[in-house]
């Protein structure tokens, strides 16, 4: 299916989501169409911050506008579409996107396994109409099923289309950069170095894979991390679970932009019980770079003063090695929670692997090694 076609079919002007790889043709296509439009084109922070800003604008045009993302963002639209969009609530229309990762039969990682399990079930137990769209799916097939979806919008319900891998083709190509030069795999070798035996929670996507690397190529044990796989933008409250625990032990959070915008309210949290052992640092590329390098809105805000006013009593913005290294030996000996601001280009190897080891064996031989500190 080209990617131009669903769009035309649907026949919505507004846009919003939460980038995915499995739809990197579609948000390809908003970008070069559109780029970043309020009027049309908005990617948010995460899925019910979109659910919630669509309905906005149904609120003030009358139109039905479009949610994309992965279904992994299925748990966060649950609330505002079950107590806000519901026909019985407010009754308002909504076409969601969602890309299948984990579709039963197709392999993937494994966070996305039981997600993928209950894809269309969580769909239908909303209330939201499903139709599955795949490879052998046709223009005619998807114009007849929308028309009646058509039907279901007008009574103030919801629609999906749930996207299979590879069933979007046709992607202009789009180029993601920005001008910092910092890698986030070397920002990550750097952590390692000036961390050694203390332990790090990381963040979901490639920074987590390039802390895995990184301990293969020291011939370092993996037991030192917890590596968040899947549950986007929970890395940093994780983090704080662990460091309260072990208040006498220095704690890593390895986060990244799109995560800590995705649960900005883990920061004010973290602020407020301040635990001395916790140093948090934010790799920063302004980019949803993991799942194709859409942006996200870190590169315009000040992180910096929002984990100052967070309750953060120290927090720091590095673009350089040199600084970079200053602030991580400076807030390893701090004793006092921390927060250094990475700033980094968009990329990674084109040859970075996963993790060999399973979430279950990472998670026993983390818990292992905390209960020696």
């Amino acid at each position: 299916m080209r990617v131009e076609r669903l769009v035309e079919i649907i026949g919505a002007d507004f846009y919003t989501g939460v980038p995915d790889s499995q739809l990197k043709a579609l948000c390809n296509y908003l970008m070069a169409r559109y780029g970043i439009d309020p009027k049309h084109h908005v990617i948010a922070a995460n899925e019910g911050n979109c659910t919630a800003l669509a309905a906005g604008y149904h609120l003030a045009t009358g139109k039905v506008p479009v949610v994309y993302m992965q279904n992994s963002g299925e748990g966060n639209i649950i609330n505002p579409v079950a107590s806000l969009l519901n026909d019985k609530v407010y009754a308002i229309p909504v076409v969601f996107i969602v890309g299948w990762r984990g579709e039963p039969g197709v392999h993937d990682e494994p966070q996305h396994i039981y997600q993928g399990e209950v894809t269309v079930k969580l769909l239908e137990d909303m209330g939201i109409s499903a139709f599955v769209i795949g490879k052998e799916t046709t223009e005619e097939a998807l114009s007849a099923k929308m028309e009646e979806f058509r039907t279901i919008l007008a009574a103030g319900k919801d629609v999906a289309f749930v996207i299979r891998k590879g069933a979007l083709t046709d992607a202009p190509k789009v180029e993601y950069r920005n001008d910092n030069t910092m890698i986030r795999e070397q920002i990550i070798q750097h952590i390692v170095k000036i961390s050694g035996e203390d332990p790090v929670v990381s963040t979901t996507g490639k920074a987590s894979r390039e802390l895995f690397e990184t301990r293969v190529a020291n011939g370092q044990s993996h037991k030192y991390d917890f590596l968040t796989v899947g549950s986007m933008g929970h890395s940093s409250s994780i983090a704080l679970g662990v460091a309260i625990q072990k208040p006498e032990q220095r704690i890593w959070c390895v986060d990244g932009d799109g995560a800590v915008l995705m649960h900005m309210g883990a920061m004010a949290v973290i602020g407020t019980n301040h635990p001395k052992n916790l140093i948090h640092v934010v790799i920063n590329n302004g980019a949803h770079e993991t799942v194709g390098g859409m942006p996200t809105v870190a590169k315009d805000i000040d992180l910096v003063a929002i984990a100052k006013a967070c309750g953060y009593p120290y927090a720091v913005c590095v673009d350089n090695f040199d600084d970079l290294d200053r602030e991580l030996a400076a807030a390893k000996q701090r004793n006092e929670l921390s927060l250094i601001e990475a700033k980094c280009s968009i990329g990674a190897r084109e040859d970075l692997g996963r993790p060999t080891t399973t979430a279950l064996e990472n998670k026993r031989n983390f818990m292992e090694y905390l209960s020696t500190l």
